[in-house]
Protein backbone atom coordinates (compact mmCIF):
# COMPACT_ATOMS: atom_id res chain seq x y z
CA UNK A 1 0.00 0.00 0.00
CA UNK A 2 1.03 3.54 -0.77
CA UNK A 3 0.37 6.51 1.53
CA UNK A 4 1.21 10.11 -0.02
CA UNK A 5 0.82 13.43 1.78
CA UNK A 6 -1.13 16.14 -0.35
CA UNK A 7 -0.10 19.80 -0.11
CA UNK A 8 -2.80 22.24 -0.51
CA UNK A 9 -1.63 25.33 -0.92
CA UNK A 10 -4.91 27.16 -1.58
CA UNK A 11 -6.11 28.52 1.46
CA UNK A 12 -2.55 30.20 2.07
CA UNK A 13 -2.45 32.07 -1.48
CA UNK A 14 -6.18 33.10 -0.05
CA UNK A 15 -4.57 34.66 2.99
CA UNK A 16 -1.99 36.08 0.70
CA UNK A 17 -4.51 38.04 -1.71
CA UNK A 18 -6.64 39.14 1.00
CA UNK A 19 -4.45 40.51 3.28
CA UNK A 20 -4.53 44.18 2.07
CA UNK A 21 -8.20 44.11 2.94
CA UNK A 22 -7.77 42.88 6.62
CA UNK A 23 -7.89 45.23 9.22
CA UNK A 24 -5.11 46.08 11.19
CA UNK A 25 -6.63 44.99 14.55
CA UNK A 26 -7.97 41.79 13.15
CA UNK A 27 -4.61 41.11 11.14
CA UNK A 28 -2.94 41.16 14.53
CA UNK A 29 -5.29 38.88 15.75
CA UNK A 30 -5.18 36.00 13.53
CA UNK A 31 -1.39 36.36 14.11
CA UNK A 32 0.23 32.91 15.26
CA UNK A 33 3.37 32.60 17.55
CA UNK A 34 5.83 30.04 16.05
CA UNK A 35 5.72 28.16 19.64
CA UNK A 36 2.09 27.50 19.48
CA UNK A 37 2.25 27.20 15.69
CA UNK A 38 1.47 22.91 14.22
CA UNK A 39 4.79 21.59 13.85
CA UNK A 40 6.15 19.11 11.49
CA UNK A 41 9.07 17.40 12.32
CA UNK A 42 11.49 14.16 12.29
CA UNK A 43 11.02 11.45 14.41
CA UNK A 44 13.33 10.34 17.30
CA UNK A 45 13.95 6.54 16.73
CA UNK A 46 14.40 4.95 19.94
CA UNK A 47 17.13 3.52 20.57
CA UNK A 48 16.03 0.54 21.77
CA UNK A 49 14.06 -0.54 18.81
CA UNK A 50 13.27 -4.06 18.60
CA UNK A 51 10.75 -6.65 17.43
CA UNK A 52 10.08 -9.66 19.66
CA UNK A 53 13.33 -9.02 21.27
CA UNK A 54 15.48 -9.27 18.34
CA UNK A 55 17.22 -6.11 17.64
CA UNK A 56 17.27 -3.99 14.56
CA UNK A 57 20.93 -3.12 13.52
CA UNK A 58 20.07 1.02 13.48
CA UNK A 59 23.67 1.28 12.48
CA UNK A 60 23.06 0.31 9.65
CA UNK A 61 22.59 3.43 7.20
CA UNK A 62 20.23 1.87 5.04
CA UNK A 63 17.91 0.24 7.35
CA UNK A 64 17.88 3.30 9.64
CA UNK A 65 16.17 5.03 6.34
CA UNK A 66 13.60 2.23 6.27
CA UNK A 67 12.35 2.39 9.54
CA UNK A 68 12.31 6.17 9.80
CA UNK A 69 10.38 5.72 6.35
CA UNK A 70 7.65 4.06 8.22
CA UNK A 71 7.47 6.14 11.46
CA UNK A 72 7.20 9.66 9.27
CA UNK A 73 4.14 7.52 7.16
CA UNK A 74 2.64 5.74 9.94
CA UNK A 75 2.91 9.48 12.73
CA UNK A 76 1.21 11.66 10.04
CA UNK A 77 -1.12 9.53 9.06
CA UNK A 78 -3.01 10.77 12.07
CA UNK A 79 -6.74 9.62 11.17
CA UNK A 80 -5.52 6.03 10.37
CA UNK A 81 -3.59 5.84 13.57
CA UNK A 82 -6.37 6.88 15.92
CA UNK A 83 -8.44 4.14 14.42
CA UNK A 84 -6.16 1.57 15.23
CA UNK A 85 -5.36 2.90 18.82
CA UNK A 86 -9.24 2.60 19.32
CA UNK A 87 -9.88 -0.80 17.64
CA UNK A 88 -6.61 -2.29 19.42
CA UNK A 89 -8.43 -1.14 23.00
CA UNK A 90 -11.02 -3.28 21.87
CA UNK A 91 -9.51 -6.80 19.68
CA UNK A 92 -5.77 -6.44 22.06
CA UNK A 93 -7.59 -8.11 24.89
CA UNK A 94 -8.99 -11.03 22.54
CA UNK A 95 -5.75 -11.67 20.45
CA UNK A 96 -2.98 -11.11 23.59
CA UNK A 97 -3.96 -14.19 25.45
CA UNK A 98 -3.86 -15.98 22.78
CA UNK A 99 -0.49 -15.38 21.69
CA UNK A 100 0.82 -15.94 25.54
CA UNK A 101 -0.75 -19.65 25.57
CA UNK A 102 0.91 -20.40 22.75
CA UNK A 103 4.29 -18.69 23.45
CA UNK A 104 4.04 -16.54 20.66
CA UNK A 105 5.58 -13.01 21.65
CA UNK A 106 3.14 -10.19 22.44
CA UNK A 107 4.57 -8.19 19.18
CA UNK A 108 2.85 -10.26 17.07
CA UNK A 109 -0.39 -8.77 17.74
CA UNK A 110 0.75 -5.63 16.01
CA UNK A 111 1.35 -7.85 12.67
CA UNK A 112 -1.98 -8.19 12.56
CA UNK A 113 -3.06 -4.76 12.89
CA UNK A 114 -0.40 -4.36 9.61
CA UNK A 115 -2.19 -7.02 8.02
CA UNK A 116 -5.48 -6.11 7.80
CA UNK A 117 -6.05 -2.95 10.44
CA UNK A 118 -8.20 -5.07 12.95
CA UNK A 119 -10.84 -5.36 10.15
CA UNK A 120 -12.26 -8.29 8.86
CA UNK A 121 -11.17 -7.55 4.98
CA UNK A 122 -10.46 -9.71 2.11
CA UNK A 123 -7.41 -8.79 -0.23
CA UNK A 124 -7.63 -8.41 -4.08
CA UNK A 125 -5.42 -12.09 -3.70
CA UNK A 126 -8.70 -13.53 -1.53
CA UNK A 127 -6.56 -13.79 2.24
CA UNK A 128 -9.14 -13.12 4.70
CA UNK A 129 -9.86 -11.92 8.10
CA UNK A 130 -7.67 -10.14 10.83
CA UNK A 131 -4.97 -12.20 9.94
CA UNK A 132 -5.35 -12.24 6.14
CA UNK A 133 -5.34 -16.26 5.86
CA UNK A 134 -5.33 -17.71 2.66
CA UNK A 135 -8.07 -20.17 1.59
CA UNK A 136 -5.69 -22.71 1.70
CA UNK A 137 -3.72 -22.65 4.36
CA UNK A 138 -6.89 -22.21 6.82
CA UNK A 139 -7.82 -25.58 5.62
CA UNK A 140 -4.62 -26.99 5.90
CA UNK A 141 -4.78 -25.71 9.43
CA UNK A 142 -8.22 -27.13 10.43
CA UNK A 143 -10.39 -24.03 9.85
CA UNK A 144 -13.61 -24.56 8.23
CA UNK A 145 -13.76 -21.92 4.85
CA UNK A 146 -16.93 -22.56 2.59
CA UNK A 147 -19.67 -20.53 1.65
CA UNK A 148 -21.79 -21.25 4.57
CA UNK A 149 -18.97 -21.09 7.40
CA UNK A 150 -15.39 -19.56 7.07
CA UNK A 151 -13.56 -19.55 10.43
CA UNK A 152 -11.26 -17.07 8.71
CA UNK A 153 -13.32 -14.16 10.05
CA UNK A 154 -13.11 -15.98 13.61
CA UNK A 155 -11.21 -13.52 15.57
CA UNK A 156 -9.94 -16.42 17.96
CA UNK A 157 -10.00 -19.37 16.03
CA UNK A 158 -7.71 -17.52 13.48
CA UNK A 159 -5.71 -16.18 16.19
CA UNK A 160 -4.77 -19.56 16.76
CA UNK A 161 -4.08 -20.86 13.15
CA UNK A 162 -1.77 -17.30 12.80
CA UNK A 163 -0.19 -19.04 15.80
CA UNK A 164 0.70 -22.48 14.79
CA UNK A 165 2.24 -21.04 11.42
CA UNK A 166 4.35 -18.76 13.15
CA UNK A 167 5.89 -21.56 15.91
CA UNK A 168 5.93 -23.41 12.52
CA UNK A 169 8.88 -21.11 11.00
CA UNK A 170 10.78 -19.84 13.60
CA UNK A 171 11.65 -22.97 14.46
CA UNK A 172 12.58 -23.27 10.26
CA UNK A 173 14.31 -19.79 10.59
CA UNK A 174 15.34 -19.66 13.90
CA UNK A 175 13.81 -16.16 14.72
CA UNK A 176 10.56 -14.40 15.02
CA UNK A 177 11.80 -11.90 12.48
CA UNK A 178 12.23 -14.07 9.60
CA UNK A 179 8.97 -15.83 10.75
CA UNK A 180 7.16 -12.56 10.62
CA UNK A 181 8.62 -11.79 7.41
CA UNK A 182 7.47 -15.41 6.23
CA UNK A 183 3.97 -14.90 6.75
CA UNK A 184 3.55 -11.99 4.47
CA UNK A 185 5.62 -13.13 1.31
CA UNK A 186 5.79 -17.14 2.30
CA UNK A 187 8.00 -19.61 3.55
CA UNK A 188 8.94 -20.98 0.39
CA UNK A 189 9.44 -17.26 -0.99
CA UNK A 190 11.85 -16.35 2.05
CA UNK A 191 13.79 -19.48 2.03
CA UNK A 192 14.72 -18.89 -1.50
CA UNK A 193 16.12 -15.25 -0.85
CA UNK A 194 17.79 -16.42 1.67
CA UNK A 195 19.43 -19.24 0.16
CA UNK A 196 19.87 -16.82 -3.58
CA UNK A 197 21.32 -13.66 -1.64
CA UNK A 198 23.38 -15.97 1.17
CA UNK A 199 22.64 -14.53 4.17
CA UNK A 200 21.05 -15.09 6.62
CA UNK A 201 18.95 -12.17 8.38
CA UNK A 202 15.96 -10.52 6.98
CA UNK A 203 17.94 -6.94 7.67
CA UNK A 204 20.39 -8.55 5.31
CA UNK A 205 17.50 -9.97 2.53
CA UNK A 206 16.76 -7.17 -0.85
CA UNK A 207 13.11 -8.07 -0.91
CA UNK A 208 10.32 -6.88 -2.55
CA UNK A 209 8.80 -3.06 -1.14
CA UNK A 210 5.79 -4.84 0.28
CA UNK A 211 7.63 -7.42 2.61
CA UNK A 212 10.77 -4.94 2.28
CA UNK A 213 8.64 -2.32 4.82
CA UNK A 214 6.98 -4.85 6.49
CA UNK A 215 8.56 -5.65 9.37
CA UNK A 216 9.90 -1.85 10.11
CA UNK A 217 5.56 -0.85 9.53
CA UNK A 218 4.77 -3.58 12.49
CA UNK A 219 7.52 -2.20 14.74
CA UNK A 220 6.34 1.49 13.80
CA UNK A 221 3.01 0.66 14.60
CA UNK A 222 4.15 -0.87 17.72
CA UNK A 223 5.93 2.16 18.67
CA UNK A 224 3.10 4.51 17.76
CA UNK A 225 0.28 2.05 19.42
CA UNK A 226 2.28 1.42 22.59
CA UNK A 227 3.29 5.52 23.36
CA UNK A 228 0.57 7.67 21.27
CA UNK A 229 1.71 10.44 23.44
CA UNK A 230 4.88 10.64 22.51
CA UNK A 231 4.23 10.78 19.03
CA UNK A 232 1.70 13.73 19.91
CA UNK A 233 -1.22 11.68 19.81
CA UNK A 234 -4.08 12.71 22.70
CA UNK A 235 -6.63 10.38 22.86
CA UNK A 236 -8.57 9.20 26.41
CA UNK A 237 -10.00 5.85 27.43
CA UNK A 238 -13.73 7.30 26.82
CA UNK A 239 -12.24 7.81 22.89
CA UNK A 240 -11.75 4.18 22.64
CA UNK A 241 -14.17 1.39 21.22
CA UNK A 242 -14.91 -0.97 23.60
CA UNK A 243 -16.07 -4.92 23.12
CA UNK A 244 -19.85 -4.75 23.91
CA UNK A 245 -20.25 -8.35 26.79
CA UNK A 246 -21.49 -11.20 25.70
CA UNK A 247 -22.23 -14.75 26.03
CA UNK A 248 -22.20 -17.87 23.99
CA UNK A 249 -24.74 -20.07 22.82
CA UNK A 250 -23.80 -23.69 21.53
CA UNK A 251 -25.91 -24.92 18.30
CA UNK A 252 -25.63 -28.08 16.75
CA UNK A 253 -28.52 -28.00 14.63
CA UNK A 254 -29.39 -26.29 11.30
CA UNK A 255 -30.79 -23.04 11.26
CA UNK A 256 -33.20 -21.79 8.53
CA UNK A 257 -33.10 -18.43 9.14
CA UNK A 258 -30.61 -16.50 11.05
CA UNK A 259 -32.88 -13.20 11.46
CA UNK A 260 -35.63 -15.60 13.25
CA UNK A 261 -32.96 -16.44 15.25
CA UNK A 262 -31.48 -13.19 16.34
CA UNK A 263 -34.79 -12.13 17.18
CA UNK A 264 -35.38 -14.96 19.85
CA UNK A 265 -32.48 -13.21 21.76
CA UNK A 266 -33.67 -9.49 20.86
CA UNK A 267 -31.29 -8.58 18.31
CA UNK A 268 -31.70 -8.14 14.57
CA UNK A 269 -29.63 -10.00 11.86
CA UNK A 270 -27.14 -7.30 11.49
CA UNK A 271 -25.88 -7.53 15.16
CA UNK A 272 -25.90 -11.26 15.18
CA UNK A 273 -23.61 -11.12 11.78
CA UNK A 274 -21.37 -8.12 13.76
CA UNK A 275 -20.69 -10.25 16.72
CA UNK A 276 -20.39 -13.84 14.17
CA UNK A 277 -18.71 -12.08 11.26
CA UNK A 278 -17.79 -16.32 10.26
CA UNK A 279 -21.54 -17.05 9.26
CA UNK A 280 -21.61 -15.81 5.74
CA UNK A 281 -25.39 -16.96 5.10
CA UNK A 282 -28.50 -15.72 6.45
CA UNK A 283 -28.56 -19.68 7.53
CA UNK A 284 -26.79 -22.92 8.58
CA UNK A 285 -26.24 -25.91 6.85
CA UNK A 286 -25.27 -28.21 9.82
CA UNK A 287 -26.41 -31.45 8.09
CA UNK A 288 -23.22 -33.18 10.02
CA UNK A 289 -24.48 -31.53 13.19
CA UNK A 290 -21.20 -30.02 14.23
CA UNK A 291 -21.27 -27.78 17.61
CA UNK A 292 -20.89 -24.06 16.92
CA UNK A 293 -20.94 -21.35 19.49
CA UNK A 294 -22.77 -18.18 18.66
CA UNK A 295 -21.61 -15.20 20.37
CA UNK A 296 -24.56 -13.01 21.42
CA UNK A 297 -24.70 -9.91 22.88
CA UNK A 298 -26.49 -9.12 26.67
CA UNK A 299 -29.38 -7.51 26.57
CA UNK A 300 -29.54 -3.44 26.47
CA UNK A 301 -26.19 -2.52 24.62
CA UNK A 302 -28.31 -2.51 21.12
CA UNK A 303 -31.30 -0.72 20.47
CA UNK A 304 -33.63 -2.81 18.68
CA UNK A 305 -37.07 -1.48 16.80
Amino acid sequence: MFFGVVFVAGALMFAVQSSAVVPQEEENAQEVSPENAYKITSIDIPEDLNFAGEAVPLTDPEVMERIDREFLVNTYWQSNALLLMKRAHKYFPIIEPILAKNGVPDDFKYLAVAESGLQNVVSPAGATGFWQIMRATGREYGLEVNDNVDERYHIQKSTEVACRYLKKYKEKFGNWTLAAASYNAGAGAINKYLTQQKVNSYYDLLLGQETGRYLFRIMAIKEILSAPEKYGFEISEEDMYKAVPSFTVDLDVPVANFADFANEYEINYKILKRHNPWLREPHLNNNSRKKYTIEIPNKGYYKVD
